[in-house]
């Protein structure tokens, strides 16, 4: 375990409270909002790639399609 984590005291915890801790971080890091403004590069990517999927639609994969060849062959 790294020196900051013993330093927070996180070596006295078990497995299950660090689990737990991740997913409060998780958890919290989705609620968090972006402060951020995007970059003009940020902004010209997006509307590319939101034109290119206003041309063409049907291009890509649906949801349930990516999945079944990320889980593959199911057994």
């Amino acid at each position: 375990m790294s020196t900051t984590m013993k330093s927070l005291g996180l070596d006295r915890l078990s497995r299950a409270e660090l689990f737990q801790l991740v997913q409060d971080i998780w958890d919290e890091l989705g609620t968090a909002e972006e402060v951020r403004p995007l970059t003009p590069t940020e902004e010209l990517l997006i509307d590319e790639r939101l034109a290119a999927a206003d041309a063409n639609p049907n291009a890509g994969s649906s949801w349930d399609e990516v999945k079944a060849r990320l889980l593959g062959p199911q057994r």
